[in-house]
């Protein structure tokens, strides 16, 4: 049996003005042009009128970094089918905010996504079975699915992620050359320890190298604040389920969060921004930090990696190194590597439109245009068959998450995606933050962890 788990439409609008006299003024004849003219524009607007009839699709886009390539992709299919494609973008942490706007809406989004078994609790009514669909007959396992009590197909990933300690190779190496480095080469730096050692130094030397910090900024606004209160709170999360032998809880008890907190430490000590000034650092300052050269290392994924080579950075100046939170054994670890993007299709519109929406999917991962975005564009891996060598992504991020696993690494899962609510979230973002200022303890941190965790996974599941 299949794992069982649990991941306005702003139309186009199409107006047709008709001609009409002004005043008393005579209307001139129809010259025998202007009938040519008017016929076209009337099987112009018939041909429309059948495009709307067929369906149309409206993604409310879960990606601000992919904004522009989704807006493209669009673009082509309504090119090449005549189909309207209308692609929002959320801003960076407003998704699920922004979602429940739209869906209350007359013309609600067709196409949307969920972050996993969590997020699909509060859409799972909205979501179409998918298990006829082409995403759902060409995915390569049903682990990247997301399937109902009745083992309907609820939602589909379609990248595969990882993320980890982007680091500049340049600069790691020109530190490694300085009298007295702590190591000579990248591959030394196999556990916290190291890590550690080596920012502290780099810290205390950055005049010396030529940057502003070891790390760039831990900004904690809304952009950037999702890379420790998520992706980071993910490493505690994931060595407590391991060493239990879980894959979910509904009271997480917080045995590594004094590694937690000696890689947030770690962070914020050793950056190109002082503690204070984090709350208003954005993750557009923390990238253009690493792609300028002010820092050597960059916590974040493979989906930041054209974000960091457009402005000069090339594929052989950057890595990816595990994140490191001083956990016995780490010197095994890979990189953390997962989905929590799922596509849904929203049953609750009419059927032209459902049809409309499977059959842009269907197109976005068998036509070369689709293909080459996903993988070449955006920099995704897929999880579909119809992916082969010939679509196999250029991103350098990624070799570096493969070559971890074929020296035998574990990767570290996206154990995050079981956090029960963004209220936890923003709890705990908000106790980093007032940490990190001294204007609140890390005992803030432990009990919006902890405790947070258990009343909101409570409140989830009444």
């Amino acid at each position: 049996m299949k794992k069982k788990l649990l991941s306005a439409l702003l139309c186009i609008a199409m107006v047709f003005t008709l001609l009409a006299g002004c005043g008393n003024k005579e209307t001139p004849a129809e010259t025998p042009a202007d009938a040519e003219e008017n016929t076209k524009e009337d099987a112009s607007s018939g041909e429309a009128a059948d495009k709307k009839e067929e369906g149309s699709v409206y993604y409310l886009n879960f990606k601000p970094e992919q904004d522009q390539q989704w807006n493209d992709l669009a673009a082509a299919y309504t090119e090449e089918t005549g189909v309207p494609v209308t692609v929002i973008t959320a801003a960076s942490g407003t998704y699920e905010s922004t979602l429940k706007s739209e869906m209350a809406k007359t013309e609600a989004p067709t196409l949307f996504q969920v972050n996993g078994p969590v997020g699909l609790v509060s859409w799972k009514d909205y979501c179409y079975d998918l298990k006829d669909s082409a995403i759902y007959q060409n995915l390569k396992s049903d682990e990247f699915a997301l399937f109902s009590d009745n083992d309907e197909v609820l939602g589909i990933a379609y990248a595969i992620e990882t993320y980890g300690l982007i680091y500049n190779k340049t600069l790691l190496a020109d530190y490694c050359e300085l009298d007295g480095a702590v190591i000579s080469d990248a591959s030394e730096i196999t556990n916290f320890e190291t890590l550690k050692a080596v920012a502290e130094d780099i810290q205390k030397r950055a005049d010396e190298l030529g940057v502003e910090g070891a790390f760039t900024s831990a900004g904690m606004d809304s952009s950037s604040d999702w890379r420790f209160k998520t992706h980071l709170a993910n490493l505690p999360i994931y060595y407590e389920y391991k060493e239990k032998g879980i894959g979910a809880t509904d009271a997480i008890e917080g045995l590594y969060l004094e590694n937690y907190k000696q890689i947030w430490d770690l962070y914020i000590n050793n950056s190109t921004t002082d503690k204070a000034l984090l709350s208003s650092k954005t993750g557009e300052d923390a990238a253009a930090e690493f792609a300028s050269g002010e820092a050597v290392f960059y916590q974040n994924g493979t989906w930041a990696y054209g974000d960091i080579t457009a402005d000069g950075l090339t594929d052989e100046e950057i890595g990816m190194l595990p994140i490191y939170i001083g956990v016995e054994g780490e010197e095994n670890q890979g990189l953390c590597t997962g989905s929590e993007n799922y596509w849904c299709v929203n049953k609750n519109v009419s059927q032209e439109d459902i049809d409309a929406t499977l059959a842009f999917l269907e197109w976005i991962i068998t036509s070369d245009i689709g293909r080459d975005a996903l993988v070449n564009r955006m920099g995704f891996v897929t999880p579909f068959t119809t992916f082969d060598d010939s679509y196999a992504t250029s991103n350098p991020l990624v070799a570096e998450a493969e070559a971890y696993i074929e020296e035998g690494k574990t990767s570290v899962s996206w154990n995050f995606s079981t956090i029960p609510s963004d209220e936890w979230k923003s709890n705990v973002g908000s106790a980093l933050l007032e940490y990190a200022q001294g204007t609140g303890d890390w005992a803030a941190v432990e009990t919006a962890f902890v405790d947070g965790w258990a009343t909101e996974y409570a409140a989830a599941n009444k």
